[in-house]
């Protein structure tokens, strides 16, 4: 009897080895990262992306030097006259010119405001093709996480990666080959 029990304990003890084996298997990390911006930087839509920004901009500037300049003109006739008129028209001079000055501040708050939101609509669609991307080749490949290799400004994450490790872990290739770049 006691060694029946002794050996049902070694083998429900093995058997709990070979369970959290394989279990230890099972949960294997396997680790992948993407450089996002070179993607982008291929996809032929970029192209229409980065004119459509730039035009956006083009004409938000313009409208901003407008105002500078108009600005800038009723300022400097304001300076010219300010010696010769009354006292009540000098203030509602200075009370128009801040005003103007408050609405110029405010467009140029608004106008980087308008230009993240264009950039954000534009640039989704190509985000949400290239996170596809990423998501079916980190399926395929059985990865567990991918990581950024930049940060959004262009500041490398990943400093340093031995050529084998290159090869082993950058999916960037594999992502435009997904999308056909």
């Amino acid at each position: 009897m006691k060694k029946l029990t002794i050996a049902l304990v070694l083998l429900f003890v093995s058997f709990a080895f070979a369970l959290a084996n394989v279990s230890a298997q099972s949960t294997e990390l396997k680790i992948g990262y993407v450089n996002p911006q070179e993607v982008l930087s291929k996809m032929p839509e970029m192209y229409a992306v980065d004119r459509r920004l730039k035009n956006f901009a083009e004409k938000k500037q313009k409208e901003f030097q407008e105002k500078q300049q108009s600005f800038m003109a009723d300022m400097q006739a304001y300076e010219q006259k300010q010696a010769v008129i009354s006292d009540d028209a000098r203030a509602k001079e200075e009370q128009r010119l801040q005003t103007m000055q408050q609405e110029l501040q405010q467009f140029e708050q608004t106008y980087q405001q308008e230009l993240q939101q264009k950039q954000a609509e534009l640039m989704g669609p190509l985000l949400e093709k290239v996170q596809i991307a990423i998501q079916t080749v980190s399926d395929n490949q059985g990865l567990t996480y991918v990581f950024n290799a930049m940060t959004s400004n262009g500041d490398m994450i990943i400093l340093y990666a031995s050529d084998d490790a290159q090869e082993k872990y950058d999916i960037t290739e594999d992502v435009m080959t997904e999308l056909d770049l």
